[in-house]
C-alpha cells in the first residue's frame, strides 16, 4: 500500500535548549531564514505525503500560525514590489500540504503522542518524522524509507551507526543485512542500560514508516523509559512478531534539540543559502585565524 500521510510530534518541552524554548517552541527556531519544522514539513511534501499531522500542545500555537496566511503581512508585502520575493516566501508554509494540528495534552512520551494520530490515519501506513530531527539531503529521507515499506510490506526506520557513547541515549537495533542499505530489524531496545544490552551501534534517527496496526500494540504496551509509553518498545514487539526493516538513510541530520545541533544546522545551511554563502564563508576563515 502507498504510504500517503504523515504524523510529526512536536509536543515536547524543549529542555535541551532552554531557556530559548520558555516562549518560543523549539521547532520554530529558525536554520537561517526557516524555522525547524518546515524543513520537516517540506521533506515531507517531497517524498509525497501531503496529508499531514503535526501534534502539538499548549504554548506551539506560533507553529499553527506558520502554517496559515498572514493576510496582513501578505497585503503589504504584495503592494511593494521590492518585496516580491520575501511575498512569494512568506505564502509557501500555508500552500505546502494538507495540514491539521492535534494536542497532546499532557507530556506522556513520543508513543503517547503518536497514538494521538490514530483517528487521523485509519487503517493506512504513515510516516512519522521526529519534530527535533531536520534531515537534509537531495533525496527525502522519509522518501527513502516509503519506498521500503512499499518493497517489503514491513515497518520502517531510518537508522544511522552513532557512536558507543551516544548509543544509551538512543536505541540499539538488532540487525542483519538485506541489500545494499537495507538492513532486517528483528529485535531493539530503547536507551539500553549496559554493554549487554547493546544489540549494534544502529540506533533509529528520527524517521520511521508504520503500518497502522502499531495502534493496537502502542494500546497495550506499559510505560517505559521515563514513566513514558515509548514508541521505540511498540515497534519492539513489531520487530519481533513480523520483523521491520532498517534503512541507512542518505542525507545530514540535524538534531534541533541540542545546542549543537542547532549551530550546525545554521552554519551549513548558511554556508549553501544565496544570501549568505560568501559572507559567511568569508567570516569562518576569518575567525578560524584566531582559534
Amino acid at each position: 500500500m502507498k504510504v500517503r500521510k504523515a504524523v510529526i510530534p512536536a509536543a515536547g518541552l524543549g529542555t535541551r535548549v532552554l531557556p530559548a524554548s520558555k516562549s518560543i517552541p523549539k521547532e520554530m527556531l529558525p536554520i537561517v531564514d526557516k524555522p525547524a519544522i518546515q524543513y520537516i514539513v517540506e521533506e515531507a511534501v517531497a517524498a509525497g505525503l501531503t496529508e499531514i499531522l503535526i501534534i502539538t500542545n499548549r504554548g506551539k500555537v506560533a507553529i499553527e500560525d506558520h502554517f496559515d496566511h498572514s493576510f496582513e503581512l501578505e497585503a503589504a508585502l504584495s503592494k511593494n514590489p521590492e518585496k516580491a520575493e520575501i511575498y512569494k516566501s512568506v505564502q509557501i508554509p500555508a500552500n505546502l500540504a494538507n495540514i491539521t494540528f492535534i494536542r497532546q495534552k499532557e507530556t506522556g512520551g513520543l508513543g503517547h503522542a503518536v497514538l494521538k494520530a490514530k483517528q487521523f490515519i485509519g487503517g493506512e501506513p504513515f510516516a512519522v518524522l521526529y519534530g527535533d530531527d531536520v534531515i537534509l539531503g537531495e533525496d527525502p529521507c522519509v522518501g527513502q524509507l516509503c519506498r521500503a515499506y512499499e518493497e517489503y510490506g514491513k515497518g520502517v526506520v531510518g537508522i544511522k551507526e552513532v557512536t558507543p557513547q551516544q548509543i544509551k541515549k538512543y536505541s540499539s537495533m538488532k540487525v542483519s543485512p538485506l541489500k545494499d542499505n537495507l538492513y532486517e530489524i528483528t529485535d531493539m531496545i530503547e536507551k539500553p542500560k549496559t554493554d549487554a544490552d547493546i544489540f549494534s551501534l544502529f540506533s533509529i534517527l528520527g524517521r520511521c514508516v508504520l503500518p497502522a496496526e502499531i495502534f493496537e500494540i502502542l494500546e497495550n504496551t506499559p510505560k517505559g523509559a521515563g514513566g513514558e509509553l515509548q514508541l521505540t518498545d511498540a515497534m519492539k514487539t513489531l520487530s519481533r512478531t513480523k520483523g521491520m526493516v532498517g534503512v541507512d538513510f542518505t542525507g545530514t541530520r540535524y538534531d534541533m534539540g541540542n545546542k549543537f545541533g542547532i549551530l550546525k544546522a545554521n552554519i551549513d545551511v548558511g554556508l549553501s543559502h544565496p544570501e549568505t554563502k560568501e559572507e559567511l564563508a568569508a567570516y569562518i576563515k576569518e575567525i578560524a585565524k584566531t582559534l
